[in-house]
């Protein structure tokens, strides 16, 4: 075999490796507005684990969702999402204060979580950022689905502020947080 064909070879293993290791285990998302200050801040850059709650394998209709290696959401775990029906487009992070089984009390009244421990389809979860007036959580959306959430947030990898150049912008106060 050529020394090329080696070569090309070897990188495209190379990078199959990195994107199923990406898309498998830890991803990196950036925090984009103040849902969740003062804990994280705009230009955040968050790592999430994938794995936390089991293997998430959505196969958006040609496959049936599935979770192998199941574990249920904790209170408390701060967890990326999408949202359901992608009635809005993105990536977005909050708390989760009531699991399967919980009363949550609202405005709106009280609302039992509705989901069963053994399946999958049925858990849903009440995920709140701290700021109040974040449209994008339970409050306004309702119930987040299992299927839904992306994974754990283990820590912030490092922040940096964009609207300042590469080093006057680094805030190495919150790396590895």
């Amino acid at each position: 075999m050529s020394d090329w064909l080696k070569f090309v070879i070897a990188l495209a293993s190379a990078l199959v490796l990195v994107l199923a290791f990406r898309a498998l285990a830890f991803t990196v998302y950036t925090v984009d507005g103040k849902g969740l200050q003062p804990l994280y801040i705009d230009g955040d850059r968050l790592l999430v684990n994938r794995w936390s709650y089991g293997l998430r394998v959505d196969g958006k209709g040609m496959l049936p969702y599935s979770r192998m290696l199941r574990k249920p959401v904790s209170k408390g775990d701060i967890v990326v999402f999408d949202i359901p029906n992608d009635s809005i487009n993105g990536e977005f992070i909050a708390r989760c204060k009531a699991v399967p089984g919980d009363t949550v009390h609202t405005k709106k009244g009280t609302m039992m979580v509705p989901g069963l421990k053994d399946c999958a389809d049925a858990d849903y979860y009440w995920l709140e950022s701290i700021h109040p007036k974040n449209p994008v959580d339970s409050r306004n959306l309702g119930f987040i689905s299992e299927r839904n959430i992306i994974g754990r947030v283990v820590c912030i990898l490092y922040s940096h502020d964009d609207q300042k150049n590469m080093l006057e912008g680094y805030r190495k106060e919150r790396t590895l947080q």
